[in-house]
């Protein structure tokens, strides 16, 4: 299994390498407070991909991992046995 890890981890950075070589293009890419000039289409498109990655990863944990983690610490509640039930 970490072979397969390994050599998917592998073509996605070679995807990257790839995609970045082929668009050279330069672009102006202005954030609103700043701008910058003569970046790589190629470098700037992963690089937005990357953040977009890692805010939604850093979201994700915010909005559920460690509430999930907050209830596993508490502990359990007790539970009631529940009433044997008459059939008649």
């Amino acid at each position: 299994m970490r072979l397969i890890k390994a050599i998917v981890a592998l073509l996605f950075v070679a995807f990257g390498v790839l995609f970045g070589a082929l668009n050279r293009t330069p672009v102006r890419i202005d954030l609103g407070l700043a701008t910058i000039d003569h970046a790589n289409l190629g470098t700037s498109l992963l690089a937005a991909v990357l953040a977009g990655a890692l805010l939604a990863g850093g979201a994700l944990t915010v909005a559920v991992v460690w509430p999930l983690r907050r209830q596993l610490r508490r502990p359990p509640t007790a539970v009631e046995p529940a009433a044997p039930e008459h059939h008649e």
